[in-house]
């Protein structure tokens, strides 16, 4: 594979999707799906919307900015995070889920559960998710893809080495993108073979889970390589610690305007989805990019 000759980004060869009666047509618009944390120890924001009552002011928040989908995570998935309880991760993520189902602006909005077990993935569709983000790939649950493919909803499926915990070890890479394309398909196959429908497929290179400073900006250097694999790109750098490398810049919540600019590359090198914590602000950067690059 070789990076496009185009400066056009161009639709990935796999459907669209229609979530909660809305369209996501991949190459028209980039998308923005906001971060809600419902943990104490995330690495930006953990801690500040733990309780169902701010991460439904949070939530209401977002998609008055603009936001196209609200993902909600209850485990913490930070450079040596540690795994909580399957029960504990629960009683995080389906209140908050049930909540925002049952008022407010987020009603209507397409939810994405933020989770690697399969046991959470059906209890927060079963509360109202739409979709399941897995930072895993679906590799740390050997049930995730069939309950997928039995739920009939759309997975993401990220590029990492290890755990949260262990993964800063495993960033030695011979040719980065070549693996992140090998294993990103592979990953695609699959959830294919569980019976995954292929329009319900999202792939994510993973920025900052195994990959060093500047393996990060790589992938955003050559986003239309992975592009070429078919299916819609999810892209998360929001606020993250290669940002805070260029800007020298220790505090994630300054990183606003350097995640900005990481947005302008993912949109143009093809990025469908991008997953922020920021949404007003990269909601007009977003639109700027769209109308240059789409």
């Amino acid at each position: 594979m070789t990076p496009s000759d185009s400066s056009t980004v161009t639709a990935s060869s796999t459907p669209g999707l229609m979530l909660r009666g809305r369209s996501f047509v991949w190459g028209e618009r980039t998308y923005l799906m906001g971060i809600l944390n419902v943990t104490p120890d995330s690495f930006s924001d953990g801690g500040e919307f733990n309780t169902v009552e701010a991460a439904l002011a949070q939530a209401e928040r977002m998609v008055q900015a603009g936001a196209d989908i609200l993902d909600v995570g209850g485990q913490s998935t930070r450079p040596q995070a540690e795994e909580v309880p399957l029960d504990e991760e629960l009683r995080r993520v389906i209140p908050v889920i049930q909540a925002l189902r049952a008022s407010g602006a987020a009603a209507d909005l397409p939810i994405s559960v933020d989770t690697t077990r399969a046991a959470v993935a059906r209890a927060a569709i079963q509360a109202g998710a739409d979709l399941v983000n897995d930072i895993s790939g679906a590799t740390f649950d050997a049930a995730m893809l069939s309950t997928v493919a039995e739920l009939a909803v759309p997975i993401v499926l990220m590029h990492i080495r290890g755990t949260p915990k262990t993964m800063q070890q495993f960033t030695d890479y011979p040719d980065l993108i070549k693996e992140l394309a090998t294993c990103l398909t592979e990953r695609a196959d699959a959830a294919l073979a569980a019976g995954v429908a292929p329009q319900h497929i999202i792939l994510d290179p993973g920025i900052g889970f195994a990959k060093t400073y500047a393996q990060n900006l790589e992938i955003l250097r050559q986003l239309p390589r992975l592009r070429r694999l078919g299916y819609p790109l999810l892209i998360g750098p929001s606020r993250k610690s290669f940002i805070g490398h260029v800007l020298n810049q220790p505090d994630p919540k300054q990183r606003i305007w350097g995640t900005a600019a990481t947005c302008c590359a993912a949109v143009a090198g093809g990025g469908d989805i991008l997953r922020v914590h920021d949404v007003a602000e990269m909601h007009d950067v977003c639109r700027v990019a769209d109308a240059l690059w789409r």
